[in-house]
């Protein structure tokens, strides 16, 4: 043994080479972290000290090769300076050009999952092998960073400058195939072969047949660019990358920008300028809430896995309705490999839920993400059936009827009796208590809700409802045919509107009282998507429907009476009473029509504005600033109210649901972060600043006394 480590050992082998494998003690993956990084220094010292070794494989004993590095320390690193950071990456370059310089030939064996400082590990050696079922990549820029191991040095001499930007600004993981059609990796082969064959390739370079050394100075030496060739390369990439990562990731433009400046340099000099720019984003606050919202997103799925572990998989599910959502939540079941019944009362409507499923299906088959025959399976797990006759032994059966208590109330009832006394019973709905729809079952603690978002395919995250009744049994049951449908689950307890609703309306109160003071809601849609919103609030409420929008904002009226109703029509009374219901009839604040591709094309609709001026109360001159306070001021407060108050158990639960549910923008980390950003103290007084505004404006006690305390909702 010429090394041993807790995460790393180095071993002579009998042909002569060594082999270092990193194999973390006590974790499923290997990671690099910064005790890991250490024992990696001390590896390579000790190779270099070896005699008589010829040649170097880098493997892993895990079934990953390297996850990356360890992010849970990202924020307490990246809180020193950028004189710091710039020196921390420094001495990783160094220790990486010791393992590029060892003066033998050397190859990684990448038998798994290979990102970010796991694949700067292995662009350091001569040669790299990989299975074929391995996955390599550099994913900083999704994290508000860049590669800042060498990965924009060492890839682009590697892969050409183009390839090497496409991966790095954006983000991919990238399979076996693509890896090798670029250049990334020299040999692909089966899982059992990885080893033998990485072998092989040292051979080869130690007999002469394959010239390592020429292979090295070639990742050492300047990119092969004239400035022609560089300009196209470069100034194209930056324009095309700005337009789609947008002004508020600006990660996947300075990736080319330190790739660009490096480019007429050796490697030393070129990972100089990589370890400024890694320093500079680490500094921003978009890197601290990506990387936040990375944190959050681990714990969501750790507790997730917790409840995964108390129950068995669901074998068979149903859905009842068949409309797009039956339609949509079938097919998200199907698809991920667990069949599904769909059940309706009419013909038209299983026809309909089967028309969805099969369209989106076919989507998959188009973007070549499924083959002919895998969307025939897939449909072959769905069976539409107009009665309760194979409903025995399904183990969970989602309810997704139309958005009215008493019908769902008599479809849950009829539904008990057909399943069997352990099968669990979930409700999709968006604002009915689960508590009361619970009252007429005979066993409501097999009862819980379990409300997805629209399109289903699209948005990430189900919200799984605990009713008074719902025992854990049914919690763990339904979250763990989330997971199995590939969605994000959380659990929050039971009020009017949940979570993600009852936090929403109050975001929609802002937009109501911004329209009474003569605000134009073109101008309100403008400012928040420039703030970060995919949509604002005028075209998110044609999104939703203004039908669904009013049946809703009258259930958080009557649930929160106090903050929500308001006196006489809104705006969105208004536009439904004008027949006015957005995208499902083309005409809402916006009028709507088909483009090329069939999808919805919003344009403006000059009769909109005869139709909100009756609602003017005064015309207020507002600043940008005062239109978005006016608008996050409310959603802000509700979140706190709903982690006051138990519905969500965290910070990070809340903040993802709003992300995952309603599109809120990532690069600000979620209303509670926006809140620890701007500081408590101070949200306190933006708050206080509208207190004329009403209720929905007003600070909670609990708020009050975290922002006299200097206290924050995150660490």
């Amino acid at each position: 043994m010429i090394y041993q480590g807790q995460a790393i050992r180095v071993e002579a082998l009998s042909d002569g080479n060594a082999e270092l494998t990193f194999d973390l003690q006590g974790e499923s993956v290997n990671k690099l972290s910064s005790a890991v990084v250490g024992e990696l220094g001390e590896a390579v010292a000790a190779l270099a000290q070896a005699p008589g070794i010829k040649g170097l494989v880098i493997s892993s004993a895990k079934e990953v090769f390297i996850v990356g590095a360890d992010i849970t320390e990202f924020h307490g690193v990246f809180n020193q300076t950028e004189e710091y950071l710039v020196e921390m990456n420094m001495k990783v370059h160094a220790l990486f050009n010791q393992i590029e310089d060892l003066p033998y030939p050397t190859v990684t064996a990448i038998n798994g999952l290979a990102l970010g400082g796991g694949c700067e590990v292995l662009l350091t050696t001569d040669f790299r092998v990989m299975a074929e079922t391995a996955k390599i990549g550099l994913p900083e820029t999704k994290l508000g960073i860049i590669p800042g191991w060498g990965g924009c040095v060492r890839l682009p001499r590697l892969i050409g400058a183009d390839n090497a930007i496409e991966w790095i600004a954006g983000g991919t993981e990238n399979k076996a195939a693509a890896a090798l059609k670029v250049g990334a990796v020299d040999a692909v082969v089966a899982l059992d072969k990885l080893r033998e064959t990485a072998l092989d390739i040292l051979a080869e370079a130690q007999a002469g047949r394959l010239d390592w050394q020429a292979r090295r100075e070639e990742k050492k030496a300047p990119l092969k660019l004239n400035p022609v060739e560089s300009m196209m390369v470069f100034e194209t990439a930056k324009g095309f990358v700005a337009g789609k990562a947008g002004p508020h990731y600006p990660a996947p433009v300075e990736a080319i920008k330190a790739i660009q400046k490096g480019a007429t340099a050796g490697r030393d000099k070129a990972q100089e300028v990589e370890a400024k720019t890694f320093a500079k984003m680490a500094k921003t606050e978009v890197c601290f809430n990506l990387v936040g919202l990375f944190l959050s997103d681990q714990l969501i799925k750790k507790k997730a896995s917790a409840y995964e572990k108390q129950v068995k998989p669901v074998a068979k599910a149903a859905v009842l309705g068949a409309g797009i959502m039956g339609g949509g939540v079938a097919y998200q079941s199907a698809s991920k490999g667990t069949p599904i019944l769909m059940k309706d009362i009419n013909e038209p409507a299983l026809q309909l839920g089967m028309k969805e499923a099969n369209k989106l299906l076919a989507k998959q088959v188009e973007r070549k993400k499924l083959t002919v025959a895998q969307m025939g399976e897939a449909l072959g797990r769905i069976r539409p059936t107009l009665s309760y006759g194979d409903f025995a032994d399904v183990d969970l059966t989602v309810e997704a009827v139309v958005e009215n208590p008493k019908i769902k109330a008599s479809v849950l009832a009829d539904l008990e009796d057909q399943v069997a006394e352990t099968s669990i019973i979930t409700s999709n709905t968006s604002t009915i208590s689960i508590t009361s729809l619970a009252k007429n079952l005979k066993r409501p603690e097999n009862f819980c809700g379990m409300h997805f978002f629209n399109p289903v395919h699209r948005m990430p995250l189900v919200e799984v409802i605990r009713g008074e009744q719902s025992s854990e049994q049914a919690i763990a049951s339904t979250v763990a045919y989330a997971k199995q449908m590939g969605k994000t689950p959380i659990v929050v307890n039971d009020c009017p509107g949940f979570l993600v609703n009852r936090v929403l309306f109050p975001y929609f109160g802002g937009f109501i009282g911004l329209v009474e003071h003569g605000a134009d809601f073109q101008r309100v849609d403008k400012v928040m998507e420039k703030f970060g919103w995919p949509m604002g609030p005028a075209y998110l409420l044609d999104v939703v429907g203004l039908d669904t929008a009013v049946h809703a904002n009258a259930v958080m009226a009557e649930g929160f009476p106090e903050r929500m109703k308001r006196e006489g029509k809104t705006v969105l009374d208004i536009m439904y009473e004008a027949g006015r219901l957005g995208q499902k009839n083309d005409t809402g604040f916006y009028r709507y029509e088909e483009d090329r591709k069939g999808k919805p094309k919003k344009l403006a609709d000059e009769s909109t504005d005869a139709l909100i001026k009756p609602l003017v109360t005064e015309t207020r001159e507002l600043t940008d600033e005062q239109i978005i306070a006016r608008m996050m001021v409310p959603l802000c407060l509700e979140t706190v109210r709903c982690l006051e108050d138990g519905i969500v158990d965290t910070a990070s639960e809340a903040d993802m649901a709003l992300i995952y549910g309603i599109g809120f923008p990532p690069f600000r980390g979620g209303a509670l972060r926006y809140i620890d950003a701007m500081g408590v103290a101070a949200f306190v007084e933006l708050a206080d600043s509208l207190a004329e505004l009403g209720p929905l404006y007003q600070a909670t006690d609990k708020l009050r006394d975290m922002a006299a305390k200097g206290e924050r909702f995150y660490a």
